[in-house]
C-alpha cells in the first residue's frame, strides 16, 4: 500500500529545514575546527570563506537559470540548486586562493558539515513535495510516497539522505588514510575529492528519476551536464599521482577546484 501524507507542501517548512541545515553545518564546522586545529590563518580563512559564499551564491542561481532559461530568468533570486552552489563555491574558492597564493588542499574539514546541511535540507524538500520541483517521478513501486498532490512518487530526497549517510563511513576511512599517508586515496584533500565526485555521480544518476528540470540536451538536464563537467575534472585529478589536473587548461600549479575551506 502506498504511503500517503496529507500535507499541503508548505514552503515555510522547507525554509525552516534549510535554515536548520545551515545552522547545523556552522556548529559542526566550528566544533571540528576547534578539535582538529586549523593551519590556515584567520584572515586567509575569512577571505576563502567569502570567496566560497560569493561563488556559491552565483553558481546556485546561474545553474537554476540554465535549467530553463526562458522561465527561470524571471525568478533568478527565487531558485537554487545544490550542484550549482557546490561547484560555484569551489570556483569562488579557486579564484580567491589563486589571488592569495594559497596552494594546499583545505577541504576535508568541511565534508561532514556539508553532509549534515544537505541531509537536513532534503527533509524540507521531501516534505514540500512537487511544489519544490525536486520531487521524483510518479511510480507504482511499493515504496512510492504521495505528498501534497496524492500521487505516489519516487522519494528521491530520501534516496539522497540515505546515500550521503552511507558514504560517510567511507569518507572517514579515507581521512584516516590521509592522516597516516597510506593507501591509494591518501593524498591531502582526497576525502573532499571523493565526497564531491561521489555526490556528482549520484546526482547524475538520480536526476533521471525526477520530472524537473526538463532535459536540455541528449535527454539530460543542465544539472546533469554540470555533474558531468565536475566528474571529468575530478577524473583528471584523481588519475594523476600529484593530484594536479591532467587537462592543461585546468593545471594551475597545484591549485585544484577541491581546495575549499578548512584544513583537516
Amino acid at each position: 500500500m502506498t504511503p500517503v501524507m496529507h500535507w499541503t507542501g508548505n514552503f515555510a517548512v522547507h525554509f525552516a529545514f534549510e535554515t536548520a541545515g545551515y545552522i547545523a553545518a556552522i556548529i559542526i564546522y566550528a566544533v571540528q575546527r576547534r578539535r582538529r586545529g586549523d593551519s590556515v590563518p584567520d584572515e586567509t580563512r575569512a577571505s576563502v570563506l567569502a570567496g566560497a559564499a560569493a561563488g556559491a551564491m552565483i553558481g546556485t542561481r546561474l545553474l537554476y537559470v540554465l535549467c530553463d532559461p526562458a522561465h527561470n530568468i524571471h525568478n533568478i533570486l527565487g531558485g537554487k540548486t545544490i550542484v550549482g552552489g557546490l561547484l560555484g563555491g569551489l570556483i569562488g574558492v579557486e579564484l580567491t586562493k589563486k589571488f592569495l597564493g594559497v596552494r594546499r588542499s583545505t577541504g576535508n574539514l568541511f565534508v561532514e558539515p556539508l553532509i549534515a546541511a544537505m541531509c537536513i535540507g532534503r527533509i524540507g524538500c521531501f516534505l514540500t513535495g512537487p511544489a519544490d520541483q525536486t520531487a521524483g517521478n510518479p511510480t507504482s513501486l511499493p515504496w512510492g510516497i504521495a505528498i501534497a498532490d496524492g500521487i505516489p512518487r519516487q522519494p528521491v530526497a530520501l534516496y539522497e539522505i540515505a546515500f550521503l549517510l552511507a558514504l560517510l563511513p567511507l569518507l572517514r576511512r579515507i581521512r584516516k588514510n590521509e592522516n597516516v599517508g597510506k593507501g591509494p586515496l591518501s593524498h591531502e584533500g582526497d576525502t573532499f575529492r571523493i565526497f564531491l565526485s561521489s555526490y556528482l555521480l549520484f546526482r547524475l544518476a538520480v536526476d533521471f528519476l525526477k520530472p524537473d528540470p526538463r532535459p536540455i540536451l541528449l535527454g539530460m538536464t543542465a544539472i546533469q551536464w554540470a555533474c558531468i563537467a565536475g566528474l571529468l575534472y575530478y577524473l583528471s585529478v584523481l588519475c594523476n599521482d600529484n593530484r594536479d589536473s591532467t587537462l592543461p587548461f585546468l593545471r594551475r600549479g597545484r591549485l585544484d577546484l577541491h581546495d575549499v575551506l578548512p584544513q583537516d
